[in-house]
């Protein structure tokens, strides 16, 4: 039916029609991707293989659309991301893998708390992984259409990695949004930054310790990682301290976010002059190095002065409170030495 015939069934008169399209079924929509798969050259075995395999999930597309808005703080957040149960986890790991992370510091130039920290807020070290099949999670999201060209492409990158070898069908595993393995890299990511570190021809960022190690630290690492500094901590404003100083909340992407930090960034010396200080009153340190002044919770909740790797850490997930709870993890983990 058109929808001039509908308007005039009830009485409305319109100046326009054009026809109602129905939006193709997911076997539709696979068929496309198929097609596409053939195009892009994959071999004729692992597109039988895969298409063979997927599967539209309902659960997946309800999981995207509902993802919920939580009423949270970061004194609310902290305590059950960085439980005392994780805490304890990330220091017998941390202690465990010693002489792993040494090596993987020494070629990568990240500290190994990081690592840990990292290891434990993604996956839990490795105990939830997910177990959604990768390739039909994205296809599943592609077609759902609300970031279509995003998980379309996402979805051909794990053809990619398939046909690359690093990892069977089978066990490609991950998350509902395609995240995946112990490092919850999206297939992109995996592509950019994931590590053969032990030279056995596979990328394996599901079972393979040292290469899920040396995936995360590869990515801070091309993110700009500086291995002499810490992320940030934790300070005191004056009162009457004026927001301008600060990044503002709800900047709009990635970009401006990062102008944001060039332009308030400032030296320790300058924030000590502007009343900046330890928690417990003490002035900061003498230390030649730069900081943004990031407020989670705006001006009503903690302050934290920010060091480069908080910024390389936003590449990782653009949260505060994600990046706050990583860095107030290795920290924990460095205490507990």
């Amino acid at each position: 039916m058109r929808l001039r015939h509908w308007f005039q069934a009830v009485g409305l008169t319109v100046l326009f029609s054009f026809p109602l399209i129905a939006k193709p079924d997911f076997s539709e929509y696979a068929a496309g991707l198929q097609q596409e798969a053939v195009e892009r050259g994959y071999s004729p075995e692992l597109i039988e293989q895969v298409f063979a395999s997927l599967e539209y999930h309902e659960r997946i597309v309800s999981a995207d659309r509902s993802q919920p808005e939580r009423v949270e703080t970061l004194d609310t957040y902290l305590p059950k991301r960085v439980s005392e149960t994780r805490i304890r986890m990330a220091r017998e790991r941390y202690q465990q893998y010693q002489q792993e992370l040494k090596e993987i510091e020494a070629r990568y130039g990240v500290q190994g708390r990081f690592i840990v920290a990292l290891w434990g807020l993604e996956s839990s070290f490795g105990r939830f992984m997910g177990n959604h099949s990768v390739p039909s999670s994205l296809a599943t999201l592609a077609y759902e259409g609300r970031r279509e060209a995003f998980f379309r492409g996402e979805f051909f990158h794990a053809l990619d990695i398939l046909a690359d070898g690093h990892i069977a069908l089978e066990d490609m595993k991950g998350s509902w949004a395609g995240a995946m393995g112990q490092s919850q890299f999206m297939p992109s990511s995996f592509l950019a930054y994931a590590q053969d570190f032990d030279g056995d021809g596979k990328k394996d960022i599901w079972g393979n310790q040292m290469d899920v190690f040396a995936s995360i630290a590869n990515y801070l690492k091309s993110r700009g990682w500086d291995n002499s500094l810490t992320w940030g901590r934790e300070v005191k404003l004056p009162e009457g301290f004026s927001m301008d100083y600060t990044i503002p909340r709800g900047t709009p992407n990635h970009r401006v976010w990062l102008q944001e930090w060039a332009r308030t960034e400032r030296t320790l010396a300058d924030w000590q002059q502007l009343g900046v200080r330890r928690t417990d009153g003490r002035d900061l340190p003498e230390r030649d190095i730069k900081a943004a002044l990031i407020l989670p919770d705006n001006e009503n909740g903690r302050a934290y002065l920010a060091y480069d790797n908080y910024k390389t850490l936003m590449h990782w997930n653009r949260s505060y409170y994600f990046v706050t709870s990583v860095g107030y993890l290795a920290d924990l983990i460095a205490a507990g030495e």
